[in-house]
């Protein structure tokens, strides 16, 4: 199964556990995640369901470069990595 790692910047917030999902595409791995800890999809999606400007995600090393659809494929082995992007000066 593909594991979801919410990493640390988002705890500040909210409780980001690990979640192991048979899901093979990135958004239904994400509602996987979602159905664990509600309050994080607004952490992650804006309200018209597209990643926030503020978060990137990596799967198996590769930044998801769709930011809307999320329909990004998954293997059986995938590490999906969701964090927030770092701003300032």
């Amino acid at each position: 199964m593909a594991k979801l790692i919410f990493t640390q910047q988002l705890a500040r917030f909210t409780e980001v556990p690990e979640i192991e999902t048979p899901a093979t595409r990135l958004r239904d791995a994400l509602e996987t995640g979602f159905q664990v800890n509600s309050r994080l999809r607004g952490y992650i999606l804006d309200e018209q369901g597209h990643l926030r400007p503020n978060v990137v995600i990596f799967i198996d090393g590769l930044r998801v470069r769709d930011r809307v659809k999320l329909d990004t494929a998954l293997d059986a082995g995938s590490q999906i990595y969701v964090l927030q992007a770092l701003s300032g000066g």
